[in-house]
């Protein structure tokens, strides 16, 4: 396994990531634990979680990821060996059963969600915390364009202090964005060179063959400043492992259960998506290993976030890591994706 630096700071965390969202919704806490067991076998060392967890979103499974962390953590002692990363939630998204449903990122709701999520994983501090998405509305979870909107939310500084404090009361090491917009990350070194408080050292957005709009602008940013990518459904939701070819539905499979993931199922998508998978099994290769070396080895990505409902899909994700890309296989992702440019942004 790779290990890489985690912004400017002395952390150095896998190059994949062990992902939890489906921990308490498709895999019950044995499940779990076993995948937390395989994973740090395999020498990763880096966890990613948040308060929302898992996914889909329901009033019932709320915050069911981090208690199963948690238990994880009381039961082996071994919260050390980890780079924890949690994140707290933003407004919208259909979600009304978190702190009333009237989400923000002050003070108060920065508070609330840290320490509650810090109970529920057993843990007095968090390595990486991270702005779930914008509290203000931009294009984000599938908006390649931007509306502007008139609206008032919670300014910028006001968030970044308040996260301050809690760096300062050993809460939380280092904090992150996610779902971010070239923009708002800007903004937020920005303020954090100007203000002293704390620097974004991550961004954790989608990143996939069928989505590679953050090479446009948020690329450069993560190089040059030194704020990489948790490069999040590096799979596409499954799709570009292969299971969903020719209108196969799975039983398992997350786009079979759950109506709510429409983002990657449209005709652009999977037209693109045959090719890739395609393209992969020309060469030899596994669909989903060679959608996930191609993340892996991009030069703005820190860590690859992998998730996976069995141990077998978790193997083989695991596996890719040690998978080189050919110069031809590379030019003929080149060529899809030039016919078919992110068609699920």
């Amino acid at each position: 396994m790779d290990y890489r630096q985690l912004g400017r700071t002395d952390l150095k965390v896998s190059a994949i990531c062990l992902g939890t969202m489906t921990w308490g919704e498709q895999n019950n806490q044995p499940e779990a634990f076993a995948q937390i067991e395989r994973a740090k076998e395999a020498g990763i060392n880096f966890l990613d979680t948040a308060e929302m967890y898992p996914v889909p979103p329901k009033a019932e499974t709320y915050s069911a990821t981090e208690t199963i962390i948690g238990n994880w953590f009381k039961q082996q002692g071994d919260r050390a060996d980890w780079i924890l990363a949690s994140k707290i939630a933003g407004p919208g998204n259909a979600i009304d059963h978190i702190r009333d449903g009237n989400l923000k990122h002050n003070r108060k709701h920065i508070v609330a969600a840290l320490d509650a999520s810090l109970a529920r994983l057993q843990t007095d501090y968090l390595d990486l915390y991270q702005l779930h998405w914008p509290e203000r509305s931009t294009n984000f979870f599938g908006k390649l364009g931007y509306t502007h909107k008139d609206e008032d939310f919670t300014p910028l500084e006001e968030t970044l202090e308040a996260l301050d404090e809690q760096v300062k009361a050993g809460k939380i090491r280092h904090i992150g964005l996610s779902n971010e917009t070239p923009w708002g990350t800007m903004k937020f070194l920005q303020l954090a060179e100007s203000r002293g408080w704390p620097r974004a050292v991550s961004i954790q957005n989608p990143y996939n063959l069928l989505n590679r709009s953050f090479e446009v602008g948020l690329a450069e940013i993560a190089i040059r400043e030194q704020c990489g990518l948790l490069a999040y459904s590096p799979l596409a939701f499954g799709t570009l492992s292969g299971k969903y070819e020719g209108g196969a539905r799975p039983a398992k499979g997350r786009l079979s259960l759950y109506s709510r993931f429409t983002r990657y199922f449209n005709p652009q998508s999977e037209a693109a998506c045959s090719r890739y998978v395609a393209l992969a099994r020309e060469h030899g290769l596994e669909p989903a290993q060679m959608a996930l070396a191609f993340v892996t080895r991009q030069p703005f990505v820190t860590s690859n976030i992998i998730g996976a409902t069995t141990l077998e899909q978790l193997d083989s994700n695991i596996a890719s890591f040690g998978l080189k890309l050919s110069d031809e296989v590379l030019a003929g992702i080149e060529a899809i994706h030039k016919d078919h440019p992110n068609p699920a942004p």
